[in-house]
């Protein structure tokens, strides 16, 4: 069964519950996840009317919640249970642990592709539809370093600098997440169907939180944007009018407390105008993809061989501190946060405290995506 790969007992009823929860009317991320503080969702549907309205229900979302039938949502459970697609609620070990921390998380992800990838070190590019030669060149440049120091670059797979994004990152060998405003048994815009099947076929993921035969609809991009935003340690815009939807997403990642890169363009570019009021509002100005590297503090990837390169040293696991987090890593296999939570059993926080101690006594190495341990451990 699809959920046993994914190491979480979640039965079909539960995922219906989720689902339903999720399609309730009036009930937006935001909501949904001060209530789940309260109650597990499997105990949501046993509440009283008025516990619900306690929680601030009105008459019409109790009824509607009481009246579950999980045979409503068997077409999308089953989507689920379909190779290479997966439906991943709140709860998830495998929920990437950097949009969890997003107020207004999306209760469900939708997946299409490699159900790890959306854990491991992402920057988003947006920018402009239209972009001009100067912003086509940034694009491909800064991509391309990006990926070869290890990145996953995240996108919105619309026309110009998120198409160009998705696509220089597949030709120099990278991966990349194409986030949708619909879902994703459609794919928007449609000229994009050969570009989303790449993303596929070089180990990436079509990602969305809504239902998958929902359709593209204007009010759908900005709540697509947060979720760019929120996998993301940072986000470039590269090329943006003032009233461009690049710059929901670079607000987006200010809320969230991530990283904003802006590209400078020519004072007469209209498209670079974004971009300009970024930098006056603190964004940082980056001339190539080395001040974002700098800036994040990603280890590239050579300095990661010549760990995991290094003689072994005979020594005991069990005489090692953290033994239990150390078994679930390997030196020649990159391990997310989550992953590493899920398998030992830990809380994340504590997982995160025990990481860097590890890391300082030089028995594991932080890499993009999460952690490999070196030799010497």
């Amino acid at each position: 069964m699809r959920w046993k790969t994914l190491e979480h007992p979640l039965s079909q009823d539960e995922l219906a519950l989720w689902l339903h929860l999720v399609a309730l009317p009036g009930i937006g991320p935001i909501k949904g996840a001060k209530l789940l503080q309260r109650f597990a969702i499997s105990e949501l549907i046993n509440c009283s009317p008025e516990q619900l309205s306690v929680c601030g229900w009105n008459e019409t979302q109790i009824r509607q919640w009481l009246d579950f039938s999980p045979a409503n949502y068997q077409s999308i459970i089953d989507w689920g249970y379909e190779k290479n697609q997966h439906i991943l609620p709140f709860d998830h070990p495998a929920y990437p642990l950097l949009l969890r921390n997003v107020v207004g998380a999306p209760l469900i992800l939708f997946i299409t592709g490699c159900s790890t990838i959306i854990g491991e070190l992402q920057l988003a590019i947006v920018g402009s539809r239209k972009p001009t030669t100067d912003g086509r060149d940034a694009a491909q440049s800064f991509t391309r370093e990006l990926v070869q120091a290890g990145l996953v670059i995240t996108s919105g797979l619309a026309s110009g600098i998120d198409a160009i994004s998705h696509q220089t990152a597949l030709q120099f060998g990278g991966r990349t997440i194409a986030v949708q405003g619909c879902g994703l048994n459609q794919i928007y815009p449609s000229k994009h169907r050969a570009l989303a099947h790449q993303i596929l076929e070089q180990g990436g993921a079509l990602v969305s939180e809504f239902f998958p035969d929902t359709l593209p609809r204007p009010e759908h991009f900005p709540r697509r944007n947060r979720i760019i935003s929120g996998l993301s340690v940072g986000t470039l815009v590269i090329e943006a009018a003032e009233k461009s939807g690049s710059l929901i997403t670079a607000r987006y990642a200010v809320e969230q407390n991530r990283e904003v890169f802006a590209v400078p363009g020519r004072v007469n570019n209209h498209n670079a105008r974004g971009c300009h009021r970024l930098i006056q509002q603190g964004a940082k100005l980056v001339c190539d993809a080395a001040d974002i590297i700098e800036e994040i503090g990603i280890i590239p990837p050579a300095i990661v061989e010549q760990s995991v390169a290094k003689p072994q040293q005979e020594e005991s696991l069990s005489d090692l501190p953290f033994s239990r987090l150390l078994d679930n890593l390997r030196s020649n296999e990159v391990t997310a946060i989550d992953v590493i939570a899920a398998t030992s059993g830990l809380p994340v926080q504590e997982v995160m405290t025990e990481l860097i101690t590890l890391e300082l006594e030089g028995l594991i190495l932080s890499v993009p995506g999460g952690y490999v341990r070196t030799r010497s451990a």
